[in-house]
């Protein structure tokens, strides 16, 4: 990007920083008489209290921004809705500094039961469930896709693999409860299986980029519309209604018909409704669309460049470098060209672009649980999207793609263990710390190589000085004896003939019958003193010689290149 590129970047991200307040909860466009067309704020006095509701897009993608504000607003004037329970998938929230997010419902009486994949971003629920106000609950974001799914067809449990010997095992943990004891949880023990369900969708709301005249809805130029589709269905079965939001009003396009208007009960035609935040949708970025053919090069650097104006990715130093490196060299080394994988946030990203720039893309097929297949994935704010994505699917489609087709999932670390277990979903006690598992579950129960890539430990200070690695100043060990929450199982991936592989700033670790085995070693980093020594996890070594030291090039970056090694 130039300087002028660069100045108008700042300026649209300044110009949507002053105006992301702004919603227009009584906009009617002119000339429609069809009475399916509302105002927002009409068509929120069609949810009933009581109701369980549910919205959708994933973080910064199609975000239902003035759903949220009418239903505050309503809820404000009139003390209705309330008494809700308010289902999601994705992450929805703004960390309590976004306005116009899912937080907007964290009112109190407005929403008692909450149900998400992931909470971490949704401060305002937190607090009330701090307060004893909401009902927390958690589930996969993959199995709550195929309850949604199912919904539509009269089934309302699912019985699944996926989650045993996790806390969501009611053997091992509480369930889908986030809070012991508040409410009863929505996963139960059926032998070597769980039995998962979801409360019934009586109201689905979500955006979509247009609606005709007549009220069918179309969804050209999305970056992607998660559990739209399935959602609508659900909540008509189940004799609901169904509000959708659009950007604009367009011709018919019998051919292009994305949901028909016998399936919807509102229209709120919303000029400002965002593709992704910052973008509205009737200005659309053509690099987030089905086969664009944008320039990955010059888009990926919009994009980062946009994630640091906003602080939203975090400064890599060298000892980070490294650890992508090392991350994406393993994952050439144990799994095939041609694969279809699944990349976290994170240290994941920092590992796909690594294969981008090595020259790999090519041989490998990103996904994301928010129904994008292909492309390379969008980094920071814009996680959930892709550029140039080959296709775009509905979430539950792409988890049933994954639990079928899905070879390999680079995913972040928050905390390991001595058994191979790993916590990805809780960061302390109380709900106030609580993340959620995301699809974590779903995708270490589907893939069959897992490369976990997290830092050694939190807070310390690691330096590379002349190719090697050397610990500083110690910090508080991610790597400990027993996580205080297991999202996914060691013994249940060994089970399962899994390949997991854990890479770290000081080596690389795999989980084996044996236990957590050094299989290689960062040059500088003393296994005795360092690791063996220092580290709360039990670890163990190869019985068949010294743990083999990792090569110059992947700790300096000097003449680092990437190539497959598993072919």
């Amino acid at each position: 990007m130039n300087t002028l590129e660069k100045l108008g970047l700042v300026a649209h991200l300044l110009k949507w920083r002053m105006t992301w307040n702004r919603v227009d909860l009584d906009y009617k466009p002119p000339g429609v008489v069809h009475p399916r067309f509302m105002s927002a704020r009409e068509a929120v006095r069609l949810i009933p209290d009581g109701a369980t509701t549910f919205s959708c897009g994933m973080a910064a993608n199609a975000p239902p921004k003035v759903w949220f504000c009418a239903i505050a607003r309503s809820f404000e004037e009139t003390g209705h809705p309330r008494g809700l329970t308010h289902v999601i998938v994705g992450a929805q929230g703004g960390r309590g500094r976004v306005p116009g997010t899912v937080e907007e419902l964290g009112r109190e009486g407005c929403v008692v039961r909450f149900v998400a994949g992931h909470h971490e971003t949704v401060k305002s629920m937190l607090q009330l469930a701090h307060k004893g106000a909401v009902e927390l609950h958690t589930l996969p974001q993959g199995i709550e896709t195929l309850l949604i799914e199912a919904q539509s067809r009269g089934i309302f449990e699912l019985e699944s693999e996926t989650g045993v010997g996790t806390f969501l095992d009611p053997r091992v943990g509480h369930g889908s409860l986030v809070v012991p004891g508040r409410g009863q949880s929505l996963v139960t023990a059926a032998g070597d299986r769980l039995r998962y369900r979801l409360p019934k969708i009586e109201v689905a709301f979500f955006v979509a980029p247009a609606a005709d005249a007549e009220g069918n809805i179309y969804i050209r130029n999305c970056s992607l519309y998660t559990e739209s589709y399935e959602a609508a269905l659900a909540a008509r079965a189940n004799g609901g209604r169904v509000l959708v939001s659009v950007a604009e009003i367009v011709d018919t396009q019998p051919g292009d018909i994305f949901l028909p208007a016998d399936k919807v009960d509102a229209i709120a035609v919303h000029p400002l409704n965002e593709q992704v935040s910052s973008v509205r949708q009737r200005k659309y970025w053509k690099m987030f669309t089905e086969c664009a053919q944008e320039d990955l090069d010059r888009s990926m650097e919009k994009l980062r460049f946009a994630n640091r104006v906003l602080g939203i990715t975090p400064k890599r130093g060298a000892v980070d470098n490294a650890l992508a490196r090392l991350a994406a060299d393993v994952f050439t080394r144990y799994v095939r060209k041609c694969c279809n994988i699944i990349v976290g946030v994170g240290l994941p990203e920092e590992v796909a672009r690594l294969i981008y720039e090595g020259g790999l893309y090519k041989d490998v097929t990103f996904m994301s649980e928010t129904g994008v297949v292909g492309g390379l994935p969008a980094p920071g704010v814009f996680f959930g999207a892709a550029v140039n994505p080959k296709e775009i699917m509905s979430s539950a489609q792409v988890f049933h793609l994954c639990y079928e087709q899905l070879d390999a999932a680079l995913l972040g670390i928050l905390e390991a263990d001595s058994q191979g277990n790993l916590n990805v979903s809780r960061r302390g006690d109380g709900p106030l710390d609580y993340v959620g598992p995301g699809g974590f579950p779903d995708f270490c129960a589907a893939a069959d190589t897992i490369v976990f890539v997290g830092s050694w430990m939190a807070h310390g200070r690691l330096e590379i000085e002349d190719g090697r690695l050397t610990i500083v100043q110690p910090g508080q060990h991610k790597f400990i004896d027993r996580v205080s929450e297991i999202t996914m199982s060691g013994e249940q991936a060994l089970k399962k003939n899994k390949t997991v592989l854990y890479v770290t700033n000081v080596g690389v670790f795999q989980l084996t019958h044996r236990g957590m085995t050094l299989i290689q070693v960062m040059p500088g980093i003393d296994i005795q003193k360092d690791i063996l020594e220092a580290c709360p996890m039990r670890v163990v070594l190869p019985e068949d010689g010294p743990v083999p030291v990792t090569e110059a090039a992947i700790v300096t970056g000097e003449g680092f290149k990437l190539h497959w090694q598993n072919c």
